[in-house]
C-alpha cells in the first residue's frame, strides 16, 4: 500500500491519457481518417469505415467506461484511497 499523493495522480493521469488516445484514435481515427483504408473490409455487410463512424466508436467508448472504473478501483486501492 502506497500513501503518495503526486504518485496517485501520476497513475490517474497516465490511465486518462491512455483512455483518451485509444478514443480519439477509433472515433477520429477509424471513423474519419482511415475510413477510407477501412471500407476495403466489410463487417454484417457494411464497410467497416462507416461500422466504426455510426456503431463502432460508441460500443469502444462503452468498453472504455468499464476498462476506466475497473482500472480506477485497482489504482485506488494500490494508493489505499478506496471507499469500500
Amino acid at each position: 500500500m502506497q500513501h503518495d499523493s503526486n504518485g496517485y495522480w501520476k497513475a490517474t493521469l497516465g490511465l486518462l491519457t491512455k483512455i483518451l488516445v485509444i478514443w480519439f484514435v477509433v472515433s477520429f481515427g477509424a471513423g474519419i481518417m482511415f475510413a477510407d483504408a477501412l471500407n476495403g473490409i466489410k463487417l454484417g455487410g457494411y464497410p467497416l469505415g462507416f461500422w466504426f463512424a455510426q456503431q463502432g466508436s460508441i460500443y469502444i467508448f462503452i468498453a472504455l467506461i468499464f476498462y476506466y472504473a475497473k482500472k480506477m478501483g485497482d489504482i485506488d486501492r494500490q494508493f489505499d484511497v478506496h471507499e469500500d
